[in-house]
């Protein structure tokens, strides 16, 4: 009976070593490294319940990131520290690495709106660059 349990324990061990390497397997082909530089620029991610005590966004049309900030330095393996606006002072500095998503285009490549001349029916003229 001892012997029957024993063999059953280590059948149902080799099971779960099993079926954790495949949900591994399947975590790691998602995962990706993010590495930032200093100077980069970032988005900061907004969790519902957080976004209305700290950032002061709210509803069902409230942005998943805000942004983009400046990385000051990395701090650690994970964690990167951020420069933040006067009007987010409330909000510590520092975020992990998963709370950040990069930012692709500059802040200063967008154009200005004084930049486009728009009409009364709302249409612009085009000009080649």
């Amino acid at each position: 009976m001892f012997v029957e349990a024993a063999e059953n324990v280590a059948k149902v061990r080799e099971n779960l070593k099993i079926s954790q390497s495949r949900q591994k397997s399947y975590a790691d082909k998602r995962r990706r490294e993010l590495m930032f530089d200093e100077g980069e620029f970032v988005y900061l991610m907004v969790s519902p319940l957080c976004g209305t005590k700290r950032f002061h966004t709210r509803g069902k049309l409230a942005p998943r990131y805000i942004g983009p900030f400046r990385i000051k330095q990395k701090v650690g393996d994970l964690a990167y520290e951020r420069e933040l606006p006067e009007h987010l002072s409330g909000v510590h500095p520092m975020f992990h690495v998963s709370q950040l998503h990069k930012c692709l285009r500059l802040p200063e490549d967008q154009i200005s709106l004084e930049a486009v001349d728009l009409q009364d029916n709302l249409e612009y003229l085009e000009y080649p660059v």
